[in-house]
Parts: structure tokens; sequence; C-alpha cells
């Protein structure tokens, strides 16, 4: 298995890769936070472990940013030994969470759990719909290079959609993303994003052919092949 280790400490990294390598592992190393999201689009490891507290991206955000298109198993491994910074790492997207200093054993240990739970959905980071692209890892969009820009209410739409490319989204869904219950009504609002959506993104907004509407049902993405 390929894992990826990001942290600053370049002897902490050098005393995982000779430990990991020593078991059969193949080594990925990213010393910030924008190199680790980088190498987890590129290199599509079967495990990342993190630290926290990294330069440039706290390690928090890494979690969030990888789990826009990927479900790759996260350990951290970080000196925070507070129940709010385990709390706050899990719920974004970490699976499990180990602090610092470890025992070796018990770290394989929770890398071969790990590992043994490996192969979830995963998407490109990137997906292109006419001119544009979707960059799920920057949370941003691009038309010949320069950004979109997008409300945040439209970016979590757009992001939701573009995570089940090619697979229908509920109105109940994107309302509970939005809002945090499917119950809320709906006023209009979510026709209204949509139609910004395609405003911004389509060739031809009035003839969508990338953000679909299902009639009844809800939404689909389709990117380009």
């Amino acid at each position: 298995m390929r894992i990826l280790v990001a942290d600053d400490d370049p002897q902490i990294v050098r005393a995982l890769r000779l430990t990991l390598q020593s078991v059969g592992y193949e080594i990925v190393t990213a010393a910030d936070g924008p190199e680790a999201i980088r190498l987890a689009a590129s290199t599509h490891p079967d495990i990342v472990m993190l630290d926290l507290g990294m330069p440039a991206l706290d390690g928090v955000d890494v979690i969030r940013a990888v789990r826009g298109w990927s479900d790759v198993p996260i350990l951290v491994v970080s000196g925070r030994t507070g129940s709010a910074d385990k709390v706050e790492a899990l719920d974004a997207g970490a699976d499990d969470y180990v602090t610092k200093p470890f025992a070796i054993d018990e770290l394989l240990a929770r890398l071969r759990a790990l590992g043994r739970r490996r192969g979830g959905i995963e998407s490109v980071a990137v997906l292109r719909i006419g001119e544009c692209e979707i960059d799920l890892a920057a949370k941003a969009v691009l038309r010949g290079g320069e950004r979109v820009r997008l409300t945040p209410t439209e970016w979590r739409i757009l992001e939701q959609l573009a995570r089940a490319e090619g697979r229908l989204v509920t109105r109940a869904e994107l309302l509970t993303e939005l809002w945090g219950t499917a119950e809320v009504r709906d006023t209009g609002y979510l026709r209204i994003y949509i139609a910004q959506l395609r405003k911004k993104l389509e060739p031809d907004p009035a003839s969508p052919t990338h953000i679909l509407t299902e009639a009844g049902m809800g939404y689909r993405l389709v990117a380009d092949a």
C-alpha cells in the first residue's frame, strides 16, 4: 500500500519513512498542507497520515479538501491531545486519530485496520464542463484560467453535484446540505441557485447540457468525457 505522510517535522517523517518502508509500505511525504493536497490528488495513496499543525494550511483544512473528492482513509497523527481537536478532525472527515508520542505497534495496527477498509468511492479531483474546470481540491472553478466567482451557497451545491458526478442528487439531499434538514420548505431558492450556476458555467444556460434537472426528483451534473 502507498501511504502519504504529511508532517512538517523532518525527524518524524524520517522515522516514519524508515519504519513503514521496513514493513512493506510505499511512502510519499509532504511538508505542508498545500503539498499534502496536491500529492493526495496526484499519487492516489491508499491511506493519508497527517499532522494537524502544518504550515500554510491546517491539517483540518487538508482533510476537508481531500474529502471534496476522495474517501481515502485518513489517519491523524498529532500532538494535539484535546478532545475538541479530535472531534474537529473526525467531524471534518478523518477516520482515526493517534496522539504523539505514539507506540509504533499501535500505529501499525491502526494502519492495518484502515487498510482493510480502503477502496471507497473516489473520483477525479478536477471535473471539466464545457470551458470550465471544477477543482474540488482547491474549491474553485476556472474558466480559461480565470477564477469564476461563486457564492458559498453556489459552491456547496456545485460541490455536492460534482462529488456525485453522473448520479442523481435529490432535492432533499441538497436542502439537507444547505440548511441541515430535508424538511425545510423549498420556496424556490434552490431553483434560483441552480439557475445562477447554469448562467455562470453552462455554454448555453437556457439549454443546459451539464447541470441537468430530473423532473420531480433533483439534479444531476454530467461532466465532459
